[in-house]
């Protein structure tokens, strides 16, 4: 009757345990931060080999050693994260040999290194190890230390690989978070230095450049016609540099995200009043045929003024910027149902069909860089189409081909 006993209990055990297995690969891989990862899958070991202490070693491959990962040998296992184990050891065996080890008395076996015993005050009587395999590699060694009742039994072998197994999975992807987690705070750190860099730089340029373009205007009054040529063709560089400036400063621009975003309602006619002041702030419409027509009242979008109307500047720097003197430049607004399409159409120069799209590519000139007459950083449109896609809008642009004029487009969502 006793031994009866003893044989259900042993098999309701081995039913909890294999219950337990099959429920920790959801709560294995649901687990990204490492140190808690490695703390649960060595309670685990700990419960189902009804043994005193567990403890994770993991192989680097680039400094070519196998350490403690986790330990429950101690109440702080900082003391042996990190520690290297010989190569000769029970666990560089298991690592090297790829198979496990049972070692029921620790005393008996010329592999078992006790120095770590020593250091931390534990006594290793016995040992169960088992490789962790990640498809077709060991990636470390998983040890169960102490088991209450020996020996190690066979049961207890399956259980620790199939744990080990998962835990194999988990560990890897708990690495390849960190990895990603690591790189995302480096771009971050180059991000805010590339920003901090640019903030600072083009504050240090505009101070000179503001003196240069100053004492150019005012050698353009001078009576001598050559000092007027000099000085307009100074005054030109100097804006071409300014706006090299304004596009530097602009780049962070480029990932603008709708949380960003500072939107309000707004009447259409509003944004076009500021886009108005922006042109006559910074061109010269005398040499074009420029018209501004205004919608009725009563069109209304939900949006950013400021950036909103950066992004239709970029669509008329770009208009003034290739169509010549004497060309036609028009800004207006289309309103259908659902949208309110912002227009910028010129009679310039055109644009080929193939590089419609590729225009609003982050640095894309259609010019060659090292022969192009017009400047800039080829930033414009694509903040401009970032900025309409953080509005949850469109940007695209239209041509018949070279030599017939181009239109762009920013379309936004139209409140009701």
């Amino acid at each position: 009757m006793n031994d009866l006993m003893e044989k259900v209990r042993q098999l309701e055990r081995k039913n909890a345990i294999l219950v337990k297995l099959a429920e920790i690969s959801a709560s294995l891989n649901s687990q990204y931060d490492l140190q808690p990862l490695l703390q649960y899958i060595m309670q685990v070991a700990v419960e189902i080999t009804d043994c005193e202490a567990a403890s994770v070693l993991l192989w680097d491959s680039q400094r070519q050693e196998l350490f403690f990962a986790a330990s429950t040998t101690v109440d702080n296992n900082n003391e042996l994260v990190g520690r290297a184990v010989p190569m000769e050891s029970i666990a560089g065996t298991i690592l090297r040999q790829n198979e496990i080890v049972i070692v029921n008395d620790t005393r008996r076996d010329q592999r078992h290194y006790d120095q770590v015993d020593k250091e931390i005050a534990f006594q290793t009587r016995s040992l169960l190890g088992v490789p962790m395999r990640y498809k077709d590699r060991v990636i470390g060694v998983l040890e169960a230390l102490n088991k209450r009742t020996l020996p190690w039994t066979k049961d207890d072998s399956d259980y620790l690989m199939t744990l080990a197994a998962q835990a194999a999975v988990a560990i890897q992807g708990a690495q390849l978070v960190m990895e990603l987690k690591r790189a995302n705070d480096e771009l971050s750190e180059v991000d805010k230095l590339k920003n901090d860099f640019i903030a600072i730089a083009s504050h240090e340029l505009r101070t000179p450049l503001g003196v240069i373009m100053g004492y150019a205007s005012f050698l353009q009054d001078s009576d001598s016609p050559d000092t007027q040529e000099h000085a307009t063709k100074v005054l030109e560089s100097a804006l071409r540099l300014r706006k090299i400036i304004e596009d530097m400063v602009n780049l962070r621009y480029l990932k603008q995200k709708q949380s960003d975003l500072h939107r309000e309602e707004t009447d259409v006619r509003t944004i076009l009043d500021l886009v108005r002041i922006e042109i006559d702030a910074v061109f010269d419409v005398s040499h074009h045929d420029f018209q501004i027509k205004y919608p009725a009242e009563g069109l209304r979008v939900y949006v950013d003024q400021t950036r909103l109307s950066m992004a239709l500047m970029s669509y008329v720097h770009n208009a003034f910027t290739f169509t010549p003197q004497g060309g036609k430049i028009t800004i207006d607004v289309q309103a259908t149902p659902s949208e309110v399409r912002f227009r910028v159409a010129d009679t310039g120069i055109g644009i080929e069909s193939d590089k419609l799209e590729r225009i609003f590519e982050e640095f894309y000139q259609v010019e060659d860089h090292m022969i192009r007459h017009h400047g800039g950083l080829g930033i414009g449109l694509s903040i401009a189409r970032a900025i309409a896609t953080a509005h949850r809008g469109r940007a695209w642009a239209e041509s018949a081909g070279l030599g017939k004029g181009a239109t762009f487009y920013l379309s936004l969502p139209r409140l009701t």
